[in-house]
């Protein structure tokens, strides 16, 4: 019982730690929001997205999945003690990134013309894709390093990272937007994209390393079995990328870039609020699965302790951004971003089931069945398209948050079959109540926005709001006993004075 408590206590710490860092980069998000909205507008926004999404995809190829495999074969070895195993190991990731860095790089180069033509036909982006095209390289040493942090568990300096860069590139990009306009774009991407080098660089430089020597031979040889998980691994989520740029291809060929723009907004709102608990998967949560991959008990275990953290955190914050979105909407970006108010708060309905799936989809990944996860995220993308273009032409950017309900709930099914059919790993009866109290409390807040609309569901969605927080913190406090830890804390800060 203690074990477990210590475990949650564990989960919440990490969670707390990268929602304060999120509390913070929303808020740097919300102020470089407003200035892109107010300076820039649905059409700045959408030119980001056109001009980042087919780097992504690209970066996505070229970085051959090293981002994820190496944080895998880097906490095997911390799991095992290791020492010179990690240190060659890190010595390797750090050689390859350089390679797949510059690889990136040469390939938008060489493509910059067919890029800008698919594009925007009417439009010469040649010249911008030319110059983003080092962000690639930046990028990759970056993805390297922040590896090497979350292979470690260094969950403080993870944090730190993406806290000091958000920082940094939020002071950049303001006198470039404000100056410049949208020809402040360019720039802004690629000097934020050194800054998160830089930061990168300098954290990962303090984890101490074993004096190792390794020919370059063998790190060829250690990478390339890295890759042939990260390769699965790039598949699948190179699918998930394409299918995303065509999405946006089609909003854009049907609607224009203001629509690419409402759509790019609608997303990055709907995945702030949730990213403290996603990031905290993928930084602590993952590592941890991997090192319990031989053990089917403390993996389920693990699997739903994760989960119930995520719902109880999660739900809460869906609540207040159903009941306020309007008043969101205008403090983060300005009225003419009030057309996604449908679209949004149909993603945010979606989003319990994202990361209870999500709890589950890792056990593939820690389970090393590449073959599975790649088919399975495959089935995702086939699914995804269709569903999209088809609410798309029907309901507009409605439509696609329907969509994102539907294709979640679908593959939130598929997760728990796999799990249990497969690995014998069951989400609890205590998991199911908990999820079904907190989504209960959710969809009767979005249903009074749907027949009462607001101001009404300003005043449903504070009350249901507080019945949320307040079971939330009740099982929390049961799970981890919170008053011993605010006792504990006051008594500490006592000792100090």
């Amino acid at each position: 019982m203690e074990d477990s408590k210590e475990t949650y206590k564990d989960i919440f710490k990490t969670t707390s730690l990268f929602g304060g860092v999120q509390v913070f980069s929303v808020l740097i998000a919300v102020i470089r929001s407003k200035i892109v909205a107010v300076l820039l507008g649905p059409g700045g926004q959408g030119m980001l997205g056109l001009l980042q999404l087919p780097l992504g995809i690209i970066t996505l190829i070229t970085e051959l999945g090293l981002g994820a495999s190496s944080v895998r074969d880097i906490a095997n070895a911390k799991t095992d003690g290791d020492e010179i195993k990690i240190s060659k190991t890190i010595k390797t990731v750090r050689r390859w990134v350089w390679f797949t860095g510059i690889l990136g790089m040469l390939v938008v180069i060489v493509l910059s013309p067919l890029l800008s033509k698919w594009t925007d036909a009417g439009t010469n982006y040649t010249y911008a894709f030319l110059l983003l095209s080092v962000t690639l390289l930046f990028a990759a040493i970056s993805g390297g390093q922040t590896a090497v942090l979350r292979g470690l568990r260094r969950i403080k300096d993870t944090a730190r990272v993406g806290l000091i860069g958000a920082s940094l590139g939020l002071i950049v990009s303001i006198p470039f937007y404000f100056l410049y306009g949208i020809k402040g774009i360019v720039p802004t991407l690629i000097i934020t994209s050194f800054i998160g080098l830089l930061t990168s660089w300098y954290y990962s430089r303090k984890v101490k390393l074993q004096p190792v020597t390794i020919s370059y031979k063998e790190s060829f040889f250690q990478g390339g079995e890295m890759i042939k998980l990260g390769m699965i691994i790039t598949a699948s989520n190179f699918i998930s990328q394409v299918v995303s740029y065509l999405i946006v291809l089609y909003i854009n060929k049907q609607s224009g870039k203001d629509f690419v723009g409402f759509y790019n907004v609608g997303w990055t709102i709907s995945n702030q609020y949730v990213a403290l608990v996603f990031t905290a998967m993928t930084v602590d949560y993952f590592p941890r699965l991997i090192s319990l991959r031989s053990n089917r008990e403390k993996m389920s275990e693990a699997v739903n302790q994760q989960a119930e953290i995520a719902i109880l955190i999660i739900a809460p914050l869906m609540l207040i951004f159903i009941a306020f979105l309007p008043l969101i909407i205008r403090l983060m970006y300005s009225v003419k971003f009030l057309p996604i108010i449908d679209f949004v708060q149909w993603t945010i309905l979606g989003m319990l089931f994202k990361a209870a799936s999500w709890a589950l989809s890792h056990i593939i990944v820690a389970k090393g069945d590449n073959r599975l996860f790649f088919f399975s995220e495959l089935i995702m993308s086939a699914i995804t398209l269709p569903l999209n273009i088809a609410g798309y032409a029907l309901l507009g950017l409605k439509g696609i948050g329907i969509a994102f309900v539907i294709q979640y709930v679908i593959y939130f099914i598929a997760m728990v079959l796999v799990a249990q059919k497969k690995y014998q790993i069951h989400f609890s009866k205590e998991f199911n109540k908990l999820f079904s109290i907190q989504f209960v409390l959710c969809f009767l807040c979005f249903i009074a926005v749907v027949l009462k609309g607001y101001p009404f569901t300003h005043i449903i969605g504070s009350i249901l709001f507080i019945l949320s927080a307040a079971y939330s913190i009740k099982i929390l406090n049961n799970k981890m006993d919170i008053k011993a830890i605010v006792k504990k804390r006051k008594s500490l800060k006592n000792n100090k004075k």
